[in-house]
């Protein structure tokens, strides 16, 4: 629910910034960006919260923030008063996503934990594939963007209930208990591994912001980018289905390792081939890499960290992320407009391939070294 309120919105927030504030481009952009940079902020300090908090009352009262800014879609009469809410949002949304993985984590039971945290992943999948489709047909049969924002506000509100039923074993806070130090904010064990995720993430960055403008003015695909997200996500799942029999076998870094093989050759194929049959068939590959890489490094935070540093491991693992979309759509954009898209898609690949190198020579012989058992 959390992810399909957020991505039912996502794609129409620029259409409906133009079409009903009459905002240009520019201005859309510094609108949607001060959602991603909050968010960024929040992490850090979420991961705080939920390793020094009662976890289960921070998922809650972030949650609630989640689902009640919603409201302020609606409400809002302004460019400049949505422009808050939406600014404002990305904090409880940062916070949300890290305890609700979190809290997740301590709910399954430690034998089945690596399979089920790529069950966890699915869902998240799930509903990324059917929320855009979602909104985008509300949009062409009702043009209602109220009726879009209604959605997304029920659909976090059924997530609020369906989590405050969640029962576990409650944990005391600890504030005070622990000395405040930077490794109470991010996993520092865990840079080498982070740094490889954001060199991955960067690709995905550049590849999810400039393909629909790509496919549209270079290969003639008008309305393709739906297809490609479906079958990006069609690869996700199943290699996620497949992917969870090694994980409960242990086998982490063979499933972290096949899983950003494959996506490099994904992103190689995005960039070499421009053809629909590169274009989409780099979609399914990329979704079938990644679905076995995320859960996997998921798996390798959460090993890196003693239970009382869970919020962190998720923090530093999402932060990571983050960080390389970011740079990937900074500087794509960049790339693309003084050397083309196909320079942008090169160095897409270039990074990723920086990250799975960095990856094979130290930073899996790092995480054998410093996992706890």
């Amino acid at each position: 629910m959390i992810f399909f309120s957020f991505m039912i919105v996502m794609p129409l927030l620029p259409l409906y910034l133009s079409e009903e504030f009459g905002a240009t481009p520019h201005t859309i952009g510094i609108v949607l960006s001060g959602y991603a940079i909050t968010a960024l902020l929040a992490r850090p300090f979420s991961g705080y919260l939920v390793d020094t908090l009662p976890r289960k009352t921070v998922l809650l009262t972030s949650f609630f923030l989640f689902f009640l800014f919603f409201a302020g879609y609606i409400v809002a009469s302004s460019l400049t008063l949505f422009a808050v809410f939406r600014t404002i949002h990305g904090a409880p949304m940062g916070t949300v996503t890290v305890a609700n993985s979190t809290v997740a984590i301590d709910v399954l039971p430690s034998s089945r934990r690596a399979e089920g945290i790529g069950y966890y992943g699915l869902s998240n999948n799930l509903a990324t594939a059917i929320a855009p489709t979602v909104g985008l047909l509300i949009y062409q049969y009702l043009h209602s963007y109220d009726l879009i924002f209604a959605v997304a506000l029920i659909a976090s509100g059924i997530g609020l209930y369906v989590n405050s039923t969640v029962r576990f074993r409650p944990r005391p806070a600890v504030i005070g208990k622990q000395p405040i130090s930077l490794d109470r904010f991010l996993l520092l064990k865990g840079w080498s591994e982070g740094t490889t995720l954001a060199c991955l993430s960067f690709s995905y960055g550049v590849l999810s912001t400039y393909l629909a403008i790509y496919g549209k003015e270079e290969l003639g695909v008008t309305s393709g980018t739906g297809l490609f997200f479906a079958i990006l996500c069609i690869g996700l799942i199943a290699s996620r289905l497949i992917g969870v029999r090694t994980l409960r076998q242990g086998r982490i870094l063979w499933n972290c390792t096949v899983g950003m093989t494959v996506s490099l050759f994904g992103y190689l194929l995005f960039a070499a081939v421009p053809s629909a049959w590169g274009y989409y068939g780099a979609a399914l590959i990329i979704g079938l890499g990644n679905g076995h890489m995320f859960p996997a490094m998921q798996n390798i935070f959460i090993n890196l960290a003693p239970a009382s540093q869970r919020g962190t491991a998720n923090s530093t693992l999402l932060t990571s992320w983050d960080i390389g979309i970011g740079l990937g759509i900074l500087l794509g954009g960049v790339m693309s407009q003084w050397g083309g898209y196909h320079s942008a898609f090169w160095l897409a690949w270039a990074v990723n391939a920086a990250g799975v190198a960095f990856f094979y020579l130290y930073a899996a012989s790092h995480y054998r070294r410093h996992k706890l058992q």
